[in-house]
């Protein structure tokens, strides 16, 4: 067979030389036959990055595998099948009786497909191809879609956290009954923070919802989130910036994070957000949201939203490490930062050799404030001579906000006034839970208060 760059996409020599022989072009469902065994499914195209030495192959679970050249002896060919991933949009159907949801897209994994060119997962299904594959949503609301972005999260930023909140403000100035905004779930928590501190007084759900796993994948997560997201926004009484993911690592109910005190814990894990220094809202399954506390903020009738969307992108957050060097904090207010948050070892500390760094920052105008990158717990520079010497050097501490969170707060506040006194008080003075009073006994790690097979687990060791 004639060499063609559409007929073995990406495939180099050697592996493209035995393609060729074995007339095995991309698309062919076909059987390896290999000295480890028989493995059947569809070969798909090469990642136009990766090596030379394997056929990647999607079996019929849905997985792929890459299988060595050196290991086939022969291919048997069995047909075609040209995959096609995208998914026909849907008219939504319309129901007068169903609540009204905006759904805004930004990217990530929950509107996305795989692109076999690179290799890569890349933003690509518009909202409304993504109900489109979901049409368990049409049972929970009337849902309309806009697409803010089209990025990975990693290229969300102040910009996109800023529009992202003047649309939001002015689709519940509209008269929606809630809004789900699609997200990538690396960064989420930064925008989940940021949207709490530009929108504050909601009087609907605000409910950010991403994926762990792309929805080519069989153990993708997209649908059940999105369900989950889009039933909170519609009847929940919640009315505030939530992060909705899986609880358990099943699909067995949904978590909903409260947007000041939720982080991204593991790298792939579906239940990878967790409620840190405290317990979440509550939780949502197929039979609606249960909240696990009741001092959140209530669904209101009345359209008005305090929308605060500035930002001040002079701000840096430092994690402290052994044997830190000044030139770190130097070179920030060498290049006109503003702000610096630094997550502390302990109860809030950093060694000596950074004091006249932070006494330069002190002196140029720099708003420094201290966390701990323990994520549980409280700053407490009062209880050890280094914290005393760092308060004095005009280092602030911050309560138990989390490190990313006071990167995101300093940004805000900056945004808003360059007064010492005046960014101080912004900074701590609770917006939305960011800091609390004292943590729940229960708020701790996987305790995460409330979540039945916690419970479980209490009553039956603790009696």
């Amino acid at each position: 067979m004639t060499a063609d760059n559409d007929d073995f996409k990406g495939y180099r020599s050697p592996t493209l030389d035995l393609l060729q022989a074995q007339s095995a072009p991309v698309w062919s469902l076909a059987t390896l036959h290999t000295t480890r065994g028989d493995f059947s499914g569809l070969i798909l195209p090469r990642s136009v990055t990766a090596d030379a030495d394997h056929i990647v192959l999607k079996l019929d679970t849905g997985y792929n595998i890459g299988v060595r050249h050196d290991k086939v002896q022969r291919i048997t060919v069995h047909g075609r099948k040209e995959a096609k991933y995208q998914i026909p949009e849907r008219a939504f159907p319309h129901d007068p009786k169903k609540p009204r949801v905006k759904l805004l897209g930004t990217g990530g994994t929950i509107a996305s497909r795989l692109d076999y060119r690179t290799g890569a997962v890349i933003p690509a299904f518009s909202p409304g191809e993504l109900y489109g594959s979901v049409p368990e949503l049409a049972d929970v609301c009337n849902m309309e879609t806009e697409k803010l972005y089209g990025v990975f999260s990693e290229n969300m930023g102040p910009e996109e956290w800023m529009g992202t909140a003047r649309a939001i403000a002015a689709e519940i100035e509209k008269g929606v009954a809630g809004i789900v905004v699609g997200h990538g779930t690396d960064t989420m928590h930064h925008t989940a923070a940021a949207l709490s501190f530009m929108l504050q007084d909601l009087p609907v759900p605000v409910v950010m919802v991403g994926s762990q796993r792309s929805s080519d994948r069989p153990s993708s997560d997209a649908a059940i989130n999105l369900i989950n997201a889009t039933r909170t926004a519609a009847t929940s009484d919640i009315a505030e910036v939530m992060v909705c993911m899986f609880g358990p690592t099943s699909d067995q109910y949904g978590l909903l994070h409260r947007g000041t005190r939720v982080r991204k814990m593991h790298s792939s894990y579906r239940s990878t957000f967790r409620t840190l220094s405290d317990i979440p809202l509550g939780r949502v399954d197929l039979t609606g949201v249960t909240p696990y506390r009741d001092d959140y903020r209530r669904r209101r009738s009345e359209r008005k939203v305090d929308l605060k969307a500035v930002f001040d992108d002079r701000v840096s957050l430092v994690y402290y490490y052994p044997a830190m060097k000044p030139d770190i904090i130097d070179s920030l207010i060498d290049n006109g930062y503003k702000g610096i948050i630094i997550a502390g070892t302990g109860l809030g500390h950093v060694n000596k050799p950074l004091y006249p760094a932070l006494d330069r920052a002190r002196t140029a105008g720099v708003h420094v404030y201290m966390t701990v990158q323990t994520m549980w717990g409280y700053v407490q520079m009062y209880v050890y001579e280094t914290g005393r010497e760092l308060m004095g050097l005009g280092v602030i501490p911050a309560a138990n906000m989390l490190p990313e969170v006071a990167y995101v707060k300093l940004g805000w506040a900056l945004g808003q006034s360059q007064d010492h006194d005046e960014v101080r008080r912004l900074m701590l003075t609770p917006v939305n839970g960011e800091i609390t009073d004292r943590e729940p006994h229960d708020g701790y790690l996987v305790l995460q208060g409330g979540s039945p097979e916690v419970a479980e687990f209490i009553s039956s060791h603790w009696k």
